[in-house]
């Protein structure tokens, strides 16, 4: 997967996954990769780019707003929300935002 997506023309959506890891961050990378693997087979998944410094942020990309309700609704994908909730986030948040435009080199 190149380090940033390659998206088709919009429009489409960005699902935008912000968060701050809390102290205890064991089984997160395998898990982190495991959801980027697993979401790269589900319909309507169209690239995602990724970034960790002090803040985590995780951008997917996705065709329509039922491809990424039946992501969120997936049971694997479930529990790791849920440890994520319980487990490695301090805090987070998640937008959802229609592409209207896209352009650059």
């Amino acid at each position: 997967m190149s380090l940033i997506a390659e998206t088709p023309e919009p429009p489409y959506y960005a699902v935008i996954f912000s968060s701050l890891k809390g102290d205890d961050s064991a089984g997160y990378a395998e898990m982190a990769q495991r959801m980027m693997e697993l979401a790269a087979r589900q319909p309507g998944f169209l690239g995602a780019e990724s970034a960790r410094e002090e803040i985590g942020i995780t951008v997917s990309y996705w065709r329509d707003l039922e491809s990424i309700r039946r992501w969120k609704a997936h049971a694997e994908h479930r529990e790791a929300q849920r440890m994520g909730r319980d487990k490695w986030y301090s805090s987070y948040r998640t937008r959802i935002a229609l592409v209207e435009k896209d352009y650059g080199k």
